[in-house]
């Protein structure tokens, strides 16, 4: 069971203030973190704003002395802006574990213009901001077990984390969870238009559709089956599952829900290529 966030011996600094940032630091603040063990940079005038009235926190426009006293650096930035916000922070953070979770950027240019090489890389989902999220992580060599560990805690609050020994394997994992909530929110829009269609009013469609996502999942994650035997069991052949399926089949549904995340792996790819130079 993880520490209580309270027992953490550093301040933790996020370079960045959004939806990702606040989620994290949301659930250590709401696990006994003292707001004076925080540091946030936020240029944004309205993020900051934001952040002192939901969670009591103070943050400071640009990089400065202050994150000097950061034992952990949390990178939540946009990969178009990372490289110019790490140059500003480098010569106060050297020395602290850095968890990016942006996504792209890859760790060696992480390491370049942070000068460290305590550097984790993330890619979490934004389930995480209702504590049902999915993180995968990947550490450089220089990362010790107790730097796993803490990054563990760190994220605890937002969902479940799994570690990759290949940093090549998070374009994957962005293609796969990293954006994985968006086609499922696709299939649900999808799943309440049929609905509507077939005559349900609007609110019942998209409560049909949301809970039937939530308890297939459910259902797939608790019953140690794979999922073709779990859609097996439901499918009997020339019932209404089958039609469905056999209709999705003739379209080519599968080959092309496979096809759109090889696309967006190999974006995930070239953010690194693009944002990661210099």
């Amino acid at each position: 069971m993880p520490t209580p966030a309270s027992s953490f011996p550093h301040p933790i600094a996020f370079i960045g203030g959004g939806n990702m940032a606040t989620a994290i630091l949301g659930g250590l603040l709401r696990q006994g973190l003292p707001t004076s063990q925080v540091e946030v940079v936020e240029p944004w005038a309205p993020a900051r704003e934001k952040l002192a009235a939901d969670h009591g926190v103070v943050a400071q426009p640009a990089a400065g002395e202050a994150l000097r006293r950061a034992g952990l650096v949390v990178w939540a930035v946009k990969p178009q802006t990372f490289r110019e916000a790490a140059l500003a922070a480098a010569p106060f953070t050297a020395g602290a574990l850095h968890l990016s979770v942006a996504a792209g950027i890859r760790s060696d240019s992480i390491a370049r213009w942070t000068g460290a090489q305590r550097i984790v890389r993330s890619m979490p989902n934004t389930p995480a901001l209702v504590g049902r999220g999915m993180t995968a992580l990947f550490a450089r060599a220089g990362v010790s077990p107790g730097d796993r560990a803490l990054v563990e805690q760190v994220l605890a609050p937002t969902g479940a984390t799994l570690w990759v020994e290949q940093e090549q394997q998070l374009d994957a994992v962005t293609a796969l969870s990293g954006s994985g909530p968006a086609y499922v929110f696709y299939f649900i829009e999808a799943m309440a238009q049929a609905g509507v269609e077939m005559g349900l009013p609007q609110d019942k469609a998209l409560q049909l559709a949301i809970g039937t996502f939530t308890g297939a999942s459910e259902l797939a994650r608790t019953a140690g089956e794979p999922p073709q035997v779990l859609r097996e069991r439901v499918t009997s052949k020339g019932g209404t599952t089958y039609a469905a399926l056999t209709s999705m089949r003739e379209a080519g549904v599968a080959d092309a829900f496979v096809q759109a995340m090889h696309a967006a792996c190999k974006r995930a790819a070239e953010l690194g290529d693009e944002f990661g130079a210099g």
